[in-house]
Formats: C-alpha cells, structure tokens, sequence
C-alpha cells in the first residue's frame, strides 16, 4: 500500500470518528456538550494534520517524478547529442575515402593518359619484326615478364637515347650504352663485359625501367615530358 493511500485512508478514518463523536453528542444530551466540543477539536487537528500530510506527499512525489522526468530528457539529449557526432564523423570520413578515390581515380587516368600519349606506334606479332639489337631487346623484354605492346615503347625510347649503339657515350654526363646508364658502371652488377655486351646492358636497362616505371611505356612517357628517364 502507497503512502498516498495510507495517508488517504487516515484522513478518512479520521472523518468517519468525527461523525460517530457527532452522533454519539446528539443521543448523550447537553451534558456531555464540552466533551464533545474537545473531541470535535481534537479530530479536526488530526484531519487537518492527515490533510497536510497527504498534500506533502504528494508535492514530494511530484518532484521526485519531475526530476526523473528531467534526467531521462538529460539523457536523451546526451544520446541524441553523441549519435549526432558519431554520425558527422562517419560522413566526414566517407567524404575524405571519396574524395582519395576521386584523386585516386583522376591519377590512374593521367597515367593511363600519358601512357596512350607515350605510344611510339603498332604493336608488332613477334620480335620477328626487329633486327640487329633490337631484336635482342625484343626478346629479352618478353622474358623478364612485359608484354609485346611494350616494344614500339622501348624502341623509341632507347632509339633516342642510343640509336641502341652498345658504345654510345656522353662525355658530359658520363652515360653509357644502350640504356644510357649514369655512370655505365652501375650495368657491372649484371655482368662485367657491361662496355661491349648489349644483352648485359639491355637486362639491366629493363631492370632499371621497371624498378622507376613499371614498364617502358611508363619510361617514354617520362622521357618525353621531361627529355630524361
């Protein structure tokens, strides 16, 4: 049983007495009138008293309601507050992995750009279509992994380095070869007949193309934007 309750059934208890000490009074006559009038008195106090008992009951289940009431929107303002947040960082986030992509994306198109720009001409059937050292270096591209569309790029690039001579130098750079190596001793790590065997210096010049450009589609390309790879 509530306070509320107990509190309400005082205050009716004690009304309930106040009518049978009214009744009683009527039958008892006159001379009981001042014992009467005492227990009248009394009766009100304790309905007055039940009376304030049960208002202050209830006004401090208003506030404890209240200030429930006021936490759980605290709460619920904190929760929406934090889900707002979470929700502008995830949105933050997936803009900045889109905008990478887009970067991403714009790069692989340059790329791809200047490797359709770096084109040096048809694509051949076979290394047949070579002679002499270019031939060699046909070959040689297919067996360290690139594909024949590679070749018209390799050729010109090295056309214009070289004109593929074996003992092409350059006295002011110290380059050396048909790769043009800076200085040609670095072809030594291939083999050491580097100065005169252009199998040596072509596996290392691919070697180098593919370690800074993947491929020499990739080293043309540089070539022409900058005149050097």
């Amino acid at each position: 049983m509530s306070r509320l309750w107990s509190r309400f059934g005082a205050r009716t208890a004690a009304v309930a007495l106040l009518s049978v000490g009214v009744a009683g009074g009527f039958y008892l006559g006159e001379d009981r009138e001042t014992q009467q009038q005492g227990l009248t008195a009394q009766v009100g106090l304790q309905v007055d008293q039940a009376e304030y008992d049960y208002q202050r009951d209830r006004q401090a289940d208003h506030r404890r309601d209240s200030a429930k009431q006021r936490s759980a929107e605290y709460q619920a303002r904190l929760r929406a507050a934090a889900a707002a947040k979470e929700a502008a960082q995830r949105a933050k986030a997936a803009e900045a992995a889109a905008a990478s992509r887009k970067k991403e994306r714009e790069a692989e198109a340059k790329e791809e750009d200047g490797k359709v720009k770096a084109f040096a001409g048809p694509i051949p059937a076979s290394c047949s279509s070579y002679s002499g050292h270019r031939k060699t270096g046909c070959a040689m591209l297919l067996r360290e992994g690139f594909k024949i569309d590679q070749m018209p790029c390799l050729d010109k690039l090295w056309t214009k380095e070289s004109g593929w001579n074996p003992k092409a130098s350059n006295s002011s750079s110290g380059a050396y070869g048909i790769p043009q190596a800076v200085p040609g001793t670095k072809m030594s790590s291939v083999a050491s007949d580097w100065r005169t065997n252009p199998a040596t210096q072509i596996k290392w010049g691919l070697g180098y193309i593919e370690g800074r450009y993947d491929n020499p589609c990739g080293a043309w390309a540089k070539s022409q934007s900058s005149g050097w790879y």
